[in-house]
């Protein structure tokens, strides 16, 4: 693999040729595909007409079908060209031995692929994310090889279990989609098969054994309730801070790479409010604020917003506490604010740990989470310069 020499928290331009021999594509299962496998008893009549009485449209999906499969055929032929041996997994293929099999991994579809992809990567050095336009992926290869492009170390987030259930398979969230066709479909539902059972690993005998689990967190990390309406409730330690009990709906805690989504949706501002406090601020201080400028509006709210988001590179982690409920005067933990270490303790009952959205860990009470983020867990990626 290439080799960078200053240091992982920063985006460098990469000098040294790119020439990986082998090359792993983890690709998603399209919406047409996934219906085909889901009624694999109906002719292609009947899946048109079972599609219509749904109100879907059999000809939207299979067009978006043959644009996924000719950008994905692209995308091997290219690296098939350059010299590079290629192998095509989906979700349930993408093993441990075929990511150690390749020296550099693709993802051929969404966000939701290439979440997938990134949680378990192991190696500082495996990734690339093929976020790139596909008609210029020749030329992306061509630069990448030259050592025309940059690279990033994208920080995740190393989480450790303890509990009664810490070494339990997780619940994959995608898996469970597929018994329930009324949801939305995602981008990562590969089908109707079943995925590979997943082996319990052998529990420690100590009774508050921590279990570093073999994922990592790209984006971000909730805990709370399962059921939204529930009240969540924890002990929470914020940088080894002493515990303090909160009830919220939930906990989420994202890296720089996250910021740009959960976290930034939970805690962006309107225009509507900018407006409003700005005209309380107003009447409170007796000082004329133009409330009613909407470029000023638009700026402030921008500016707010954009603070939200931080660097992928930053060694930290960026938590909320989503709706908390204040315990009087005693409450000291922000709602929001950075960290490099959080531990939580679960008081409830029917909890999850959910990372990236797609693995669901049992976390009920009595159970503990540490989240920690270090350059050692950081994930290699590039970007070409424009």
């Amino acid at each position: 693999m290439a080799e960078a020499s200053t240091s992982q928290n920063s985006t460098l331009l990469n000098e040294t040729p790119f020439t990986p021999k082998k090359a792993l594509i983890l690709t998603k299962f399209s919406r047409y595909e996934f219906e085909k496998r889901t009624h694999s008893d109906l002719s292609e009549d009947e899946l048109i007409k079972n599609l219509e009485d749904r109100g879907s449209d059999y000809n939207n999906l299979l067009q978006h079908h043959q644009i996924h499969m000719k950008n994905r055929e692209l995308v091997v032929k290219t690296l098939q060209d350059h010299g590079i041996e290629t192998k095509v997994v989906n979700r349930f293929e993408y093993s441990d031995s075929n990511i150690d099999w390749a020296d550099v991994i693709f993802t051929t579809g969404g966000d939701g692929t290439y979440l997938m992809a990134a949680s378990k990567i192991k190696s500082l050095w495996d990734i690339y994310p093929s976020i790139l336009l596909y008609r210029k992926f020749s030329e992306a290869v061509n630069r990448l090889k030259a050592g025309n492009s940059k690279w990033m170390h994208r920080q995740r987030i190393k989480i450790s279990l303890s509990g009664e259930n810490a070494f339990d398979p997780p619940i994959e969230l995608h898996d469970q989609q597929l018994q329930y066709p009324e949801y939305r479909f995602l981008d990562c539902v590969e089908g109707h098969q079943k995925s590979p059972k997943v082996p319990k690993l052998d529990k420690c005998t100590k009774p508050k054994c921590m279990h570093e689990l073999p994922v990592r967190a790209l984006n971000e990390v909730f805990i709370g309730e399962c059921l939204s309406s529930r009240v969540s409730y924890y002990e929470l330690s914020i940088n080894s801070a002493p515990k303090e009990k909160l009830k919220s709906s939930g906990l989420t805690v994202c890296t720089g790479t996250g910021s740009t989504s959960w976290s930034f949706n939970i805690n962006k501002v309107t225009e509507q409010c900018v407006k409003h406090l700005l005209k309380i601020t107003s009447e409170e201080t007796k000082i004329d604020i133009p409330v009613s400028n909407k470029t000023l509006i638009s700026q402030i709210t921008n500016k707010f917003n954009n603070s939200l988001i931080f660097d992928p590179t930053k060694l930290l982690m960026a938590y909320t506490l989503r709706d908390p409920i204040m315990f009087g005067m005693g409450f000291k933990c922000k709602p929001r604010g950075f960290a490099e270490r959080i531990e939580i303790k679960s008081r409830m009952f029917d909890a999850c740990l959910v990372i990236d959205g797609g693995l669901s860990f049992a976390f009920n009470d009595g159970a503990t989470a540490v989240l920690e983020i270090s350059d050692e867990d950081a994930l290699l990626t590039v970007a070409l310069p424009d």
